[in-house]
């Protein structure tokens, strides 16, 4: 017998990352613009690393506070003050270990064995593979494109909630599609919410990309004080700490010890160096935030409409997030199209079928990089496009 057999199903059953196979294909090959992970070019900026630095020298390497040390909570009740108009407490802040983390860490205290969590679709495909390790079984409720957008059809999120259902798990924007919910499509969501007693777990990680103000709008715009909303985000995309593993839980204050526990039995705290990094990155990094917004809509731009003209890409212009999510005419299997482009193109492309069964014939690229290298892998999609059979 092999030792495989004897492990948990759920875990046998987590699915491989259709992203992480087209990257171990072509990783490291010479002159490859790689556009399939979820995350910019640039390097953390100083004046967060040095902050986490000193702390380092300082012999901050102890044990810390499972909720965060309370000048981040205090820095990120502030950040959510300002961000939204809305007054929010410490209490309601609680560190984790990346977004990840957060995601787990809201799923664990809603969902077990025989509950349901409904998603919209496509989406970033850890949140299925979360909640199936679980138990939990994820419901997907598919965007579709209607009058040249992407659009949520309410009446099919409401059909897919049922006794099982614990929670509506909302990303806007949305990776991969940059789909951004309305203010009268949050209300709805709410009701919703409220009408069946369950929860919404917002996760809205790209509120800061957007594309037609300063924000998106959030959760945080219509909710009430009382309502059963828990918001989960991280530190990765806006201040470029992708490797740095910090996020944050929003959620009632009278969670605080079940999240303090959850936290305790699995990664016992976010190491006090690296969230002294993220005070920095919160206190400080509003200009740096704005400049990365800036140079995602010109990417965006210059990468989406170079495809248009190819008069063979379907795609809506994202309004939200730094992807673009496109299918290419002709081509039916998103994740051969990605190892092709990888070979043919030298472009790295994350596959369609990652982010759900509804877009097999998808293909995700980042655009969040400089401008120069977009521009040289728009060129070799197009070319590509124009010769693939």
């Amino acid at each position: 017998m092999s030792h495989l057999q004897r492990l948990r199903p759920a875990a046998l059953a987590a699915p491989e990352s259709g992203i992480v196979r087209v990257i171990n294909h072509a990783r490291g090959r010479e002159g490859l613009i790689p556009l399939w992970a979820g995350e910019g070019d640039l390097a953390t900026p100083a004046f967060i690393s040095d902050e986490a630095a000193r702390s380092l020298a300082a012999g901050e390497t102890f044990y810390t506070w499972q909720r965060g040390i309370p000048e981040l909570r205090a820095a990120l009740a502030s950040y959510i003050t300002r961000l939204y108009d809305r007054p929010t407490r410490p209490e309601r802040i609680f560190v984790t270990g990346s977004g990840m983390h957060a995601i787990q860490t809201a799923i664990a205290a809603l969902a077990g064995e025989g509950d349901e969590i409904v998603f919209v679709a496509p989406l970033w495909p850890n949140f299925a593979a979360a909640a199936g390790l679980a138990g939990a079984r994820p419901v997907e409720v598919p965007l579709v494109i209607r009058d040249g957008a992407w659009q949520l059809d309410l009446g099919a999120l409401a059909a897919a909630l049922t006794p099982r259902t614990r929670a509506i798990f909302l990303n806007t924007p949305n990776n991969p599609t940059g789909w951004t919910a309305d203010a009268e499509t949050i209300r709805a969501v709410l009701a919703l919410a409220r009408e069946r007693g369950i929860f919404v777990i917002a996760d809205e990680i790209y509120a800061r990309f957007f594309y037609a103000g300063a924000r998106a709008p959030s959760f945080h715009d219509e909710m009430r004080d009382d309502d059963p909303v828990i918001f989960v985000n991280s530190f990765s995309k806006n201040w470029a700490m992708t490797g740095w593993r910090v996020g944050w839980i929003e959620a009632p204050a009278e969670f605080g010890d079940l999240i303090e526990n959850l936290v305790q039995y699995s990664n016992s705290g976010v190491a006090a160096f690296l969230q002294r990094g993220a005070v920095a990155a919160i206190e400080e990094g509003e200009s740096f935030v704005a400049s990365q917004v800036e140079r995602a809509r010109i990417a965006r731009d210059l990468f989406c409409d170079a495809l248009l003209a190819t008069n063979r890409v379907r795609l809506v212009k994202p309004e939200g997030a730094f992807y673009t999510f496109f299918a290419i005419d002709g081509i039916e299997d998103g994740m051969t199209a990605a190892m092709r482009i990888a070979d043919e193109a030298n472009v790295g492309l994350a596959p369609g079928a990652a982010f759900g069964p509804t877009s097999q014939n998808y293909l995700r690229a980042c655009f969040h990089r400089r401008l120069d290298e977009v521009e040289e892998a728009a060129g070799r999609l197009v070319r590509w496009i124009g010769s693939a059979a």
